[in-house]
């Protein structure tokens, strides 16, 4: 048998599951509506880096809630509900290591869903702005980078949460409470950093969610705070992001591998 053939069968077999029709298709539908629909207050545009980035922002805002919401309903509903009904053992079956199973459905739960995001993003972008995307690649780029990381945060929580709970219900309601009460903290210092006019608590926010930087280098700071970064700087907090999400994944594959007993 071919080395790639059980990962392969693996894979399908995930992708069959996590998008059951008409799961792909309605996702599908969600993301063009969402992307165009939310394109519409940046539709008047001009070259300028700002106005790009702002652009693309109201791009994402509504499809990146509902791709959130598939990755949440992949990994929280799906490969926890695989450990809880012990269907994971017909992939165990297959002669491969853990990881490279656990790597096969995180590509269905996670990246299917993300090339059907970002395919329709850019063809939103070339459609609406085409003389804007190659002048400022850079920002472009950078801008959706920021944003998965936020994302790419979430779902390395939530997939540590649904190995450990191994149910998939409730694994998928962690998965949201964790959502909500981030986004309420996060408001919650944002509106004290305006109160005292403190930038350190937006550094520290820009860590866990590295568009905070990304904003506040374009001008969109709580009205109290003078925190400009320079793109540099707000690299950094993305960078700093990444090694964040990097070990959240390695201790996911490590208690997969090692301490899951299944």
């Amino acid at each position: 048998m071919k080395k790639g053939k059980p990962f392969l069968e693996i894979f399908a077999s995930a992708v069959h599951q996590d998008y059951k029709f008409p799961i792909l298709e309605l996702f599908a539908f969600l993301y063009a509506i969402g992307t165009f629909a939310s394109a519409i207050a940046g539709i008047s545009f001009t070259s300028d880096e700002t106005l790009v980035f702002v652009l693309i922002s109201n791009l994402m805002s509504i499809p990146l809630f509902i791709f959130l919401v598939l990755v949440f309903k992949n990994i929280g509903y799906g490969l926890s509900g695989d450990l809880e009904r012990g269907t994971i053992q017909t992939s165990l079956s297959n002669p491969l290591k853990r990881r490279n199973i656990l790597t096969a459905k995180l590509l269905s739960a996670l990246g299917v869903s993300f090339l059907l995001f970002l395919g329709i993003q850019l063809t939103a972008l070339v459609i609406i702005a085409p003389g804007a995307i190659l002048p400022n690649i850079g920002i472009v780029l950078l801008t959706y980078v920021t944003n998965f990381g936020y994302v790419l945060f979430l779902t390395a929580i939530i997939l540590l949460a649904a190995m450990y709970i191994k149910r998939g219900v409730v694994s998928l309601g962690v998965g949201i409470v964790v959502y909500f009460a981030l986004g309420i903290i996060t408001s919650i210092i944002s509106f004290e950093a305006s109160a005292t006019g403190s930038a350190a608590l937006l550094q520290i926010i820009a860590l866990l969610n590295p568009s905070t930087a990304l904003t506040a280098h374009f001008g969109f700071v709580p009205s109290g705070i003078s925190w400009v970064p320079t793109l540099a700087e707000a690299s950094f907090y993305v960078i700093g992001n990444y090694v964040i999400i990097a070990l959240l994944f390695f201790l996911a594959y490590y208690y997969f591998s090692r301490r899951l007993n299944i």
